[in-house]
């Protein structure tokens, strides 16, 4: 089993289609509040807050072949 990073709980996880699941003990789908609040606290970046040789830069960055 494994344990959820943000809340601690033991979790096992249950692949549907293409995407997996965090289940707990019980079967039911693990929805973490810590994990939620993380997610929200996540720094937003807008175009409008780049210089222009910042976009370039990551233009660059993508369009860059492996």
């Amino acid at each position: 089993m494994a344990s959820c990073k943000y809340c601690g709980k033991q979790i096992s996880w249950l692949k549907d289609g293409r995407k997996f699941l965090p289940l707990e003990s019980d079967g039911t789908t693990h929805e973490c509040e810590n994990y939620k609040s993380a997610r929200k606290s996540a720094k937003k970046v807008t175009v409008s807050d780049l210089t222009p040789e910042e976009i370039a830069k990551y233009e660059q960055n993508i369009n860059k072949k492996k």
